[in-house]
């Protein structure tokens, strides 16, 4: 039992950094990016290919991860700003349609500079290595990893929003976009700031699932899924709702896996559907305010 937990726990914290992202634009804007999976896969491969160009060392690693943050937060702003602000709206069809696009533009633009092959970034030895937690239970370094970065994310990401001035311009924003911008806020660059650190965690992600495991350009939709199904169960637009939701479904899919090895992912599915329909809101939804 303190095993299954530990892996349900672990394999949370990795869907915890793939739905914060998501998480924060429909918190923010109430915008499903349905490439959100793509563009995990895309910042995997750009770190794959800085790699191929600066080597593949523990500092290398490092150095392409950090330069590859802050272009992805420009990525993320310049997209929101001249692109995906003029989808917003009351109907959801053109940002639906528009990020399917670019989801087939993204996958197809992969196929074609790195081929089908599944591509994976050299951790040195660090992705097999485990730490010792108790004399019973031992755990991966890199699962560690990604679990602690997730918690801190969740927890900066909550405090952006509770705490500082650029938060509740966000929240402002959400709530009633005319009345903030009345009150001087200007929506369309505070959508871009909320993308421009949504595609941070992005970046973040894809590098650590490159690390985790191989990634191939046919991946992001199975990453969306995941992603959608860990913010449906926690809450839309909530930040611990979202972290709770990833380790529901950890537990949910690692139940599955001891029973069955081809039930897994199954029993996650199960469980999301059960939230929508006896709960369509999410467990712990976002509260206004």
């Amino acid at each position: 039992m303190l095993d299954l937990l530990a892996q349900a726990v672990l394999l949370g914290g990795l869907y915890t950094l793939f739905a914060l992202g998501q998480s924060l634009m429909f918190g923010v804007m109430r915008l499903t990016n349905t490439a959100h999976g793509d563009f995990i896969v895309l910042a995997a491969f750009a770190a794959v290919a800085g790699l191929m160009v600066v080597g593949s060392s523990g500092l290398a690693l490092a150095a392409v991860a950090l330069l590859l943050l802050p272009l992805a937060f420009g990525f993320g702003w310049a997209l929101q700003r001249y692109v995906l602000n003029g989808t917003l709206g009351r109907d959801p069809l053109p940002s639906l349609v528009v990020t399917f696009g670019l989801a087939v533009v993204i996958q197809n633009l992969l196929l074609e500079l790195f081929s089908a092959d599944p591509r994976s970034i050299e951790t040195g030895g660090f992705a097999t290595r485990s730490l010792a937690l108790g004399a019973d239970l031992r755990v991966g370094a890199l699962p560690l990893l990604v679990l602690l970065l997730a918690v801190a994310a969740t927890a900066a990401l909550q405090w952006l929003f509770s705490s500082t001035a650029l938060g509740r311009s966000f929240r402002a924003v959400s709530d009633d976009r005319e009345i903030a911008e009345l009150m001087g806020l200007h929506a369309d660059r505070v959508y871009a700031l909320a993308t421009g650190i949504a595609f941070v965690l992005v970046a973040l992600a894809g590098v650590l699932q490159a690390m985790r495991t191989t990634v191939s350009p046919s991946d992001g939709p199975l990453l969306l899924l995941f992603a959608f199904e860990a913010v449906i169960i926690g809450g839309m637009g909530s930040f611990w709702g979202t972290l709770a939701g990833g380790m529901l479904l950890g537990l949910a899919q690692q139940v599955g896996f001891r029973l069955d090895p081809g039930w897994g992912i199954w029993f996650g599915h199960l469980v999301f559907l059960a939230v929508l329909v006896l709960r369509p809101q999410g467990l712990w939804p976002k509260t206004r305010g």
